[in-house]
């Protein structure tokens, strides 16, 4: 398959024909109306710096179900001791730069490039982009940030300071858009950890149909808060 080359104009070619690897096409801007529709498509940005911006679609879709999570015995026991403060949206952009910055084994440099944190700030001001947030003593240990249309989220990057950080806030925030009626939770491509949770692979087909089902439900736009019951769940 080729690699389309983007006009001016937001539009996308059809995710199927993406190439065997996810690459879909290349150019384009970060505009949130660009950014929403790939997302809203199955496409998303993912790109290094000196390279133009690069779209992709993989076949299959890492995703995790709501009804499929899972946690595991010794992460409750964690959850239940309630070692940090969780808070969404208090500050999007310093977890966004402590996710740049966490290195990754098998990673040089970071995908997350002042032109995409750009962006994605501009999403979060617009009620879009979501952040979680895990502190102890009054300091930033951990967290993770995505992007929110109709009743999916689309995450993108985490980061751990302390052990379990990350975990305990996805597990609240898992939690959280249950209660929302959230229909499915994007990982975009395979992680063990994300596994763990009970993701899965899907075909791109069926992601896309799941897809518009959870785009057809109203998004829940602007600052996101914590429920108390998800806070003070065992």
């Amino acid at each position: 398959m080729p690699v389309f080359s983007l006009p001016p104009e937001h539009v996308f070619p059809d995710p199927a024909l993406a190439r065997e690897d996810g690459l879909l096409a290349v150019g384009g801007d970060l505009h949130p109306h660009r950014l929403l529709l790939a997302y809203a498509m199955g496409i998303f940005p993912w790109y290094s710096d000196g390279q133009p911006i690069l779209w992709h679609s993989p076949d299959p879709r890492f995703v995790l179900l709501p009804e499929e999570f899972r946690v595991q015995r010794s992460l409750r026991k964690v959850v239940k001791k309630r070692p940090f403060q969780l808070t969404l949206d208090t500050c999007f952009a310093k977890v966004i730069d402590k996710c740049s910055a966490t290195h990754r084994p098998g990673q040089r440099g970071t995908w997350i490039t002042r032109e995409m944190r750009d962006a994605y700030l501009e999403l979060h001001e617009l009620g879009f982009a979501h952040s979680v947030e895990a502190w102890q003593d009054g300091e930033l240990v951990g967290g993770l940030y995505g992007v929110s249309i109709g009743r999916v989220y689309f995450g993108e990057s985490m980061f751990s300071a302390v052990s379990d950080a990350s975990k305990v806030a996805f597990v609240h925030l898992v939690h959280q858009l249950v209660r929302w009626d959230f229909q499915l939770i994007d990982s975009q491509v395979y992680t063990r950890h994300l596994a763990r949770f009970g993701a899965r692979e899907m075909p791109r087909r069926l992601y896309l149909k799941r897809l518009e089902d959870g785009l057809a439900i109203q998004s829940r736009r602007g600052a996101w808060v914590f429920d108390k019951e998800v806070l003070e769940a065992e």
